[in-house]
């Protein structure tokens, strides 16, 4: 039986590394996947999921308005799907989560999603609370705040390197825009 996994952190815990790893360990096997990723981030270009050490694979594209159930059934119909992986899963829509529900439950596709948990504000992204609240399996993984501790949070940063408090939810950005921290150095930083 098909399971739906979210993998989940704060930036900088190898969330796309961890994803390629996946992808590559079935297709070792001799297994299809298929790699989606939202059209949103096009840091490395559209369609490529590219992991800061350096790793990098071709993905399917997709927007808030793609049904995703739709479009892994497709793909499926033109050859075998081992399992689905998505990355930065933090940007579905409550729509799309039910429909990876579907693929699992109904076409008995493993999907692993790989997202954010909150934003620069602490809040969740729709994506990422469905995940949370829909997913048969929740792994959390880790990433290192400035102080040695678990980092849990993310803090967005200005042109100048000082907290941003208010904006959009949604910027993209690396390391150069976001910096993850323990939730008591993101409080220290907003209040």
């Amino acid at each position: 039986m098909a399971k739906l996994y979210f993998y989940y952190s704060s930036m900088n815990a190898g969330k796309s590394t961890s994803l390629l790893q996946s992808s590559y360990n079935y297709q070792e096997r001799g297994m299809n996947t298929l790699v989606l990723a939202p059209e949103l981030d096009n840091r490395y270009g559209v369609g490529k999921v590219t992991s800061r050490i350096g790793l990098e694979a071709d993905a399917q594209s997709f927007t808030p308005e793609h049904d995703l159930l739709n479009l892994i059934s497709t793909a499926h119909a033109n050859k075998t799907l081992h399992c689905v992986l998505v990355d930065e899963a933090q940007f579905l829509t409550r729509a799309q989560v039910y429909q990876l529900c579907e693929v699992t439950d109904s076409l008995d596709i493993p999907v692993l999603a790989y997202g954010l948990r909150t934003d620069f504000r602490g809040e969740p992204f729709e994506g990422s609370k469905y995940l949370l609240a829909w997913s048969d399996n929740l792994r959390e993984l880790k990433a290192i705040c400035h102080c040695g501790a678990k980092a849990t949070m993310v803090i967005r940063l200005d042109e100048s390197g000082n907290p941003v408090k208010e904006g959009s939810q949604v910027e993209i950005g690396g390391n150069d825009r976001y910096v993850s921290l323990c939730r008591r150095h993101f409080k220290a930083l907003l209040t």
